[in-house]
């Protein structure tokens, strides 16, 4: 099996089949969860030269957030937007701010731009939106810039997390960094579609080969368990047998 290819010990590559395994599971649930992104598993591989020739040994693997993209599926929506590039919309939520790509938004009766779990939508300045619920559709553009009935009424904050931040999972597709977000003023390759939503940053057909390699790599680690056993109760019966 490929993943095991350079690691010689069994225990190692069930690690690598495990953590893998266990990686796949929520990505194939969110298949279709608007801008879900997905768990990576990044594995390490330590050499050790406890004999002749060196031996290689996988780590248990470090889980991640992957950033890549999703895919945009046009929705005619108004109150569909999705983020274009490396930017994040945030979220206020009653844990602290939230980061997400999924812009399926909505208003509440008091006119606060919320996402479709309730939260509101922030502005560069971090603070919540307000429109008029009663003076029809709302206008953004890629800015974030929102208007009504041809006035500007406020803009849709667009911020970057740090390439180096590590991202924990938070609500509405979340992430939460654990170092600052700041505002996107650069809006070149940077910005927002309207009418727009991304979808989760899955491929289908490529969950359903590494759920199909996973499988392979446990019936062959179980092989090679059962083989190494074997192996290991004849060299005692022919120790028995010498003394």
């Amino acid at each position: 099996w490929r993943w095991c290819s350079t690691i010689s010990s069994v225990p190692g590559c069930r690690n690598k089949a495990s953590s893998t395994a266990r990686a796949a599971t929520p990505r194939a649930a969110n298949l279709s969860t608007a801008a879900y992104r997905a768990d990576e598993v990044k594995f390490d591989t330590y050499l050790s030269r406890a004999g002749t020739d060196p031996v290689a040994y996988s780590s248990m693997g470090e889980t991640f957030i992957s950033r890549d993209k999703g895919g945009l599926r046009e929705t005619g929506n108004d109150l569909d937007v999705a983020v274009d590039g490396d930017g994040w919309l945030a979220v206020q939520t009653p844990a602290g701010n939230v980061y997400t790509r999924d812009g399926r938004l909505q208003v509440s009766a008091d006119g606060v731009l919320q996402t479709v779990a309730g939260n509101p939508i922030l502005d560069p300045g971090g603070a919540s939106i307000l429109v008029d619920p009663d003076s029809g559709r709302l206008s953004i553009g890629r800015d974030g810039m929102i208007s009504q009935n041809g006035r500007a009424i406020g803009a849709l904050g667009l911020f970057s997390i740090p390439d180096e931040a590590k991202l924990a999972r938070g609500t509405n597709s979340g992430v939460i960094p654990d170092r600052p977000a700041v505002p996107v003023v650069d809006f070149v390759g940077q910005g927002v579609a309207q009418g727009f939503v991304e979808e989760a940053n899955v491929n289908p057909v490529l969950e359903m080969t590494r759920l199909i390699e996973v499988t392979r790599a446990f019936e062959q680690v179980t092989a090679a368990s059962n083989k190494s056993e074997q192996s290991m109760q004849d060299a005692i019966k022919r120790l028995g047998q010498v003394t």
